[in-house]
């Protein structure tokens, strides 16, 4: 098991990210990169990205260089988001993330985050959230 938001969830999920085919299609009709920073969390402040362009898609720690969009919230929204607690468009509404950057570029790259959902649901069977 690996804890939501540790390094070794970014590893598990930056391996994950590499070996999808259904990542290298989209990142061949997208291009974005994202920011993510989730504060207060049990290992602090936590930075990490999806880099998307030219049939490549990289999640890592850090963030992504170029960087379209930033969201930042803290660790309780976060859990809240991936474990279906609270829908993210609910959280964006009510700002509890905040939005920084193109965000016409991120509409435009829904199916990006549709295939990453699908990436982090293989992550998701192996990962607490305490």
């Amino acid at each position: 098991m690996v804890r939501y938001l540790s390094l070794d969830w970014i590893n598990a999920l930056t391996a994950e990210v590499a070996a999808s085919e259904h990542m290298r299609e989209i990142a061949d009709a997208h291009t974005i990169g994202v920011t993510q920073v989730v504060s207060d969390g049990p290992e602090g402040d936590v930075t990490y990205h999806l880099q998307v362009r030219d049939g490549e898609a990289a999640f890592g720690a850090g963030p992504a260089d170029p960087e379209d969009v930033k969201m930042e919230q803290d660790w309780q929204t976060a859990v809240s988001v991936a474990t279906g607690e609270l829908n993210a468009q609910d959280a964006f509404i009510n700002g509890h993330i905040r939005l920084y950057g193109d965000h016409q570029k991120l509409l435009d790259n829904q199916p990006v985050f549709g295939a990453l959902d699908a990436v982090f649901a293989t992550v998701k069977e192996r990962t607490t959230y305490d």
